[in-house]
């Protein structure tokens, strides 16, 4: 695969800005997508935040395979990482995170402290890849509808400022990538959860990245979904053009619109219980 070069201006803009504010910056929330906590981790970070103490959030852990994502909790924690793996649709509980914002400021007010300086509250900027759930992240702390929330890559395009509590201000930003994706697995996974526009690489290599990812690692998945345990790209194209109907005139399957099908049904969270960064394979 060649490199993958989606940079649109406004991530270059997002850097500069993440740079200028930094200094008035307590922690910072690196959002990550629990199905692919690898992929979608920036890859530069730690030279925007520099240190900046950290809290790994990894969201969609409805659509994650919890067993492999557990992999990379204790990988990064072993890192040492402060980890937190939420759902954010159905069953929110947001206890973790805010006793993990606790005791990172425990420790920064106490150096204030030490200064002679009165503690204050948590100011929090939230990071992360675009589509890797920030939006919807923000709304639950929030309590309220704070920003535009949507599965398509780049809806939030500026910096803002979000009240809480009275322990915590968020500092919303865009989604930001690097210049270049060059390992071919990253590019791969960014394009088939949608952190990055689909029309960047063609719907085909995507579908078939997709589709080879799941007979290789979820086959229950594939014979539930669609009804088949056939594991031949094409056959299996074939069977699922037929089923969904996926036809042009004279009965023929539009193999584009098995593409876009398989595509939608991990975009849209039908097909969930995946993890597509593999620890073993790190």
């Amino acid at each position: 695969m060649e490199k993958i070069n989606w940079y649109p201006g406004h991530m270059a803009k997002t850097r500069r800005l993440i740079q200028e504010k930094i200094s008035v910056i307590d922690i910072i929330f690196e959002v990550v997508d629990a199905r692919i906590p690898f992929s979608s981790k920036i890859i530069d970070i730690d030279t925007l935040t520099k240190d900046k103490p950290k809290i790994l959030v990894m969201t969609k852990k409805d659509l994650c395979d919890i067993s492999e994502t557990e992999k990379w909790i204790k990988y990064y924690e072993e890192k040492g990482y402060n980890v937190v793996l939420l759902d954010l649709e159905k069953n929110v509980n947001l206890k973790p995170l805010y006793q993990k914002v606790k005791e990172v400021m425990a420790i920064l007010n106490e150096k204030r402290k030490a200064k002679g300086l009165m503690p204050r509250k948590a100011r929090v900027l939230v990071m992360g890849i675009p589509n890797v759930g920030k939006s919807t992240l923000i709304n639950r702390l929030a309590g309220k509808k704070a920003t535009k929330v949507g599965n398509t890559p780049g809806l939030t395009k500026s910096l803002d400022w979000i009240r809480i509590n009275n322990d915590i201000e968020l500092l919303d930003s865009p989604g930001i990538l690097w210049p270049n994706i060059e390992d071919e697995k990253v590019g791969y996974n960014l394009a088939s959860l949608t952190a990055i526009k689909e029309e960047i690489l063609p719907l085909e290599r995507i579908s078939n990245y997709i589709m080879e990812m799941l007979i290789k690692y979820y086959p229950n998945i594939v014979e539930e979904r669609y009804k088949t345990n056939e594991t031949d790209i094409e056959k299996l194209y074939l069977h699922i053009g037929k089923i969904r109907g996926c036809l042009v005139k004279g009965g023929e399957v539009d193999i584009e619109k098995v593409h876009n099908v398989i595509i939608s049904d991990v975009k849209n969270g039908i097909i969930k219980n995946i993890t597509f960064d593999r620890y073993e394979n790190e």
